[in-house]
């Protein structure tokens, strides 16, 4: 294998590969890239056994060939290279070794065996669909917050996709909940996902496919199984498992009869409870609601840091109301609000509230209260 490459290009191309990979593995392999240059490209490719993420790029190759290296050592040695290097490698089948060459820098990287690399089937995927990448964006951003970190709730470890209906409209619906909140976005159904079975996609995997997909303004082409699910855009292909569990019925959550309707200026409303959490010292920062005639007020108190009132005008008319909430998740709420309004639809202290975005339907938010 020999070949040449812009530092810049195959900078991107191992920083979109790297962060798939553990810093510690028991499984030597699983630390490596596998580097595959044939027919003018680079291929790059990494894997945790559970999610793999591969990069092709075109570059100069003198000669076909593969090998795997260590990919955080390789990352940070091209990401310390001057701007505008021309980097070149070269596998020296004598001593097993890649040679790295940039200007008057050269380094020797040990190499396993492409052999050993480990390779992620995803080829029987027989739902196909797209989405734009700013739906995709939407999907993930306004769910991810909820997502549970309890690992012995492995099912609650992801977003839930599946295929809905509403008034004969036929909807794709990711949710994701940790038992405190849940979020929900919907949007009309892409034309291919009308047979698609409700998956849940990994925490880790959302976290990597977010990060790969923030420049990029092409389609993202989606292809799923019963137990994987493939992401392809640009030059990037993200194959991920998805968790083996039932996630549960969420519409039980989702409170119908709550008859108390507030409305609130969204940043005001945000900036207020930031504040008054501020005394707070416990981990859940809790916040007490007492909404009555046209009025909020925002209540925190501390045992250690004293006490912090703030008020606001708000729309509500129905009968006054005590209720707490843990001013992190109200926070979460808000940051995906993008109109100027949310509206919180409450029944009563210990009770679930929904809250919308005044101007947008597709989402909506379930808090459970606090005692505070």
């Amino acid at each position: 294998m020999k070949l040449s490459i812009e530092r810049a290009v195959l900078l991107r191309s191992l920083a979109h590969v790297q962060s798939v990979v553990e810093r510690r593995n028991a499984i030597p392999i699983l630390s490596n890239v596998l580097i595959d240059a044939s027919g003018g490209r680079l291929s790059l490719s990494t894997t945790d056994m559970d999610i793999a993420i591969v990069d092709a790029v075109d570059a100069n190759v003198q000669q076909d060939g593969a090998t795997t290296a260590p990919v955080h050592t390789l990352y940070d040695i091209v990401r310390k290279l001057p701007d505008g290097a021309e980097v070149s490698l070269s596998l020296n089948p004598d001593t097993n070794q890649i040679d790295l060459r940039a200007g008057r820098s050269s380094f020797s990287l040990s190499c396993l065996p492409r052999e050993d690399f480990p390779a992620m089937n995803g080829d029987d995927l027989p739902h196909q669909f797209s989405l734009s990448a700013e739906d995709l964006r939407a999907l993930i951003d306004r769910t991810r917050f909820a997502i549970s970190t309890e690992e012995t709730r492995y099912y609650l470890n992801g977003i839930y996709w599946h295929a809905a209906e509403k008034d004969t409209v036929k909807l794709l619906r990711a949710v994701a909940t940790d038992g405190h909140r849940l979020a929900r976005i919907e949007m009309p159904l892409p034309e291919g996902a009308a047979g698609m079975p409700g998956v849940i996609v990994p925490r880790k995997a959302i976290h990597e496919l977010r990060r790969l997909i923030d420049e990029t303004k092409d389609p993202i082409a989606i292809g799923l199984s019963e137990n994987k699910i493939r992401f392809a855009f640009d030059h990037v292909i993200l194959t991920s498992k998805l968790i083996d569990g039932t996630f549960p019925d969420y519409e039980r959550v989702i409170p119908s009869g709550n008859d108390k309707m507030l409305e609130v200026e969204t940043k005001k409303f945000a900036e207020a409870v930031d504040r008054v959490s501020t005394i707070s010292t416990e981990k859940s920062r809790a916040v007490k609601l007492n909404i009555h005639d046209g009025n909020l007020t925002l209540q925190a108190t501390s045992p250690d840091a004293g006490s912090a009132t703030e008020e606001l005008e708000v729309s509500y008319d129905s009968d006054a109301i005590e209720i707490g909430f843990n001013s992190r998740y109200l926070l979460d709420v808000a940051n995906q609000i993008e109109g100027d309004a949310a509206q919180f639809m409450l029944a009563d202290a210990g009770s679930p509230t929904l809250i919308r975005d005044m101007a947008d339907e597709s989402a909506l938010y379930v808090l459970m209260p606090m005692r505070v």
